[in-house]
């Protein structure tokens, strides 16, 4: 009689026939998420050249009209940061039917609106179910994706985030230039809802829930200091304008101490294991270096979506239609650039891909303080496509390695810290740009220059900031190393041995 394995063995054994029964049916799931999620996040940017069409239209003021865009942010930092625990509690069939009927509401609710009450209701559960895919398609990624195939899975979570926010100006720049506002949520629609028939069709439980427990003092305290910091810095433009209802100076304050308190609250629930966020996520060095890449690349990616629409408009007199059409090759770039550097992260690792990268975004961005009222059309896409590349080689071995080399039971919580600073890495980067250029147009027009070379200069001088800070990208873009499962050099501590952690992954789905 032949000896029985060892327990190891056997478990290993177990857990790797798991992974390839769940295979094949995570494959169908997972092109669904990346479909569904690119949907809901091309939403999140769509209504940004709508505000003067609806400014007319409902008869409301610009201050007014901002909330559309304000109130989705504010629900994605609420939202968001539960995700972690969402994640633990429910499987992920029920999460993407609830994202998905909930997106598909708000924006039925949104398309029907009679009035500005009921469209910024609308916006509010859109964004509602927008907060849930993108952790959702991530853990489950990295839960049942095996390490040396991430890379080119996590390329297709790369342009759901930059890409569809970088085109939604464009998508509804076409629509607006031949039909009215509601037909910028009438045409998403069916993609949602057929996106949710899908699921309920082909998104089964794979995952394994356990039961958690939320901590009620946490969502407050997360809603508060993310929605306050979000709210405060978007706040910051309106200000510039004179439209702010309150000084920016006042959320963002409370934000940033609420946050404290936040921090102090889940270091302390950590030691009972149901923390709402659980921060130990930090203490691997991989994922934190990794993390801060990933905020200036997204700082970069949203200050440049506010600032070069406004050289292309208000400096050298191009319509909407035709600012949408000159950024979109820098979108549709950037999704070709993501496809293919995944599968080279496969291969290399992510060191070799985000050092040029950071190169070539910083380029770009000192390529843009060049422009003035004497741009050409070219010199604008051409720098603006250098960006977009640089950024397409950093986002895919930045996600890949952030998260991949968390341990598999902090991948909801990593997931959930990543795009919730990410929210605030977008509203930062915004604030950033818009204060710097305010700032430099009143200094330009204090010494005598005229209002479009005053905005101008102000441009200019955000560009500068911004490029000054893509420096810093350049040089941490050199302590990013590969996640301990790929490619065998770890990135925290050893790496585990085979048969164990690897092989456990796909059964401790989040």
């Amino acid at each position: 009689m032949s000896p029985s394995p060892p327990p190891a063995a056997s478990e290993g054994a177990a857990a790797a026939t798991s992974a390839e029964s769940t295979a094949p049916r995570t494959g169908p799931v997972i092109g669904l998420l990346v479909a569904s999620a690119f949907v809901v996040i091309l939403n999140e940017t769509i209504m940004s050249v709508a505000m003067p069409r609806l400014m007319v239209d409902l008869d409301i003021t610009a201050a007014t009209a901002q909330w559309l865009t304000t109130a989705f942010m504010l629900t994605m930092a609420a939202v968001i940061p539960m995700t972690g625990r969402l994640l633990e509690r429910y499987t992920t069939r029920t999460l993407f039917i609830a994202a998905m009927s909930l997106f598909s509401a708000g924006t039925l609710l949104a398309a029907a609106a009679p009035g500005f009450g009921a469209l910024l209701a609308g916006r509010v559960v859109q964004a509602s179910g927008t907060a849930v895919m993108m952790p959702l398609l991530m853990t489950t990624v990295l839960t049942f994706v095996p390490a040396e195939r991430r890379g080119r899975t996590m390329g297709l979570i790369s342009i759901v985030m930059a890409v569809a926010p970088a085109i939604g100006p464009t998508v509804s720049g076409l629509v607006l230039s031949v039909l009215g506002w509601r037909w910028m949520f009438i045409v998403v629609l069916p993609f949602a809802l057929l996106a949710l028939g899908a699921g309920a069709v082909l998104v089964r439980n794979v995952s394994r829930p356990r039961p958690v427990r939320f901590d009620l003092l946490s969502v407050a305290l997360s809603a508060v200091a993310f929605g306050g910091l979000i709210y405060g810095l978007n706040s910051i433009g309106e200000a510039a304008e004179g439209h702010a209802a309150v000084s920016p100076l006042l959320p963002i304050a409370v934000g940033a101490v609420v946050l404290a308190v936040f921090v102090v609250r889940q270091v302390a629930l950590q030691r009972q294991d149901r923390p709402l966020m659980d921060l130990r996520a930090f203490r691997t060095r991989n994922f934190t270096v990794a993390l801060v890449l990933v905020l200036i690349s997204m700082a970069a990616l949203f200050g440049a979506l506010i600032t070069l629409p406004l050289l292309l408009q208000n400096v050298l007199g191009y319509g909407t239609l035709e600012t949408g059409l000159m950024l979109l090759p820098g979108g549709l770039v950037m999704g070709l650039v993501g496809a293919v550097i995944g599968r080279v992260f496969d291969r290399v690792g992510p060191r070799p891909l985000v050092t040029p990268g950071a190169v070539a975004v910083s380029a770009a961005l000192w390529g843009m303080t060049a422009l003035d009222q004497d741009a050409t059309p070219a010199l604008i896409i051409g720098v603006h496509l250098v960006l977009n590349v640089g950024l397409g080689f950093m986002l895919t071995p930045l996600l890949t390695s952030a998260l991949g080399s968390l341990p598999a039971h902090l991948y909801t919580h990593g997931s959930a810290i990543l795009n919730t600073l990410q929210q605030v890495a977008a509203a930062a980067g915004t604030a950033l740009f818009i204060t710097v250029m305010s700032t430099g147009a009143a200094a330009a027009v204090a010494a005598g220059e005229g209002a479009v070379a005053a905005q101008a200069q102000g441009l200019r001088t955000a560009f500068v900031c911004g490029a000054v800070i893509s420096l810093f990208a350049v040089a941490m873009a050199w302590l990013v190393k590969p996640p301990a499962d790929h490619g065998g050099t770890p990135a925290d501590g050893p790496a585990p041995e085979a048969g164990t952690a690897d092989a456990e992954a796909p059964v401790r789905a989040g």
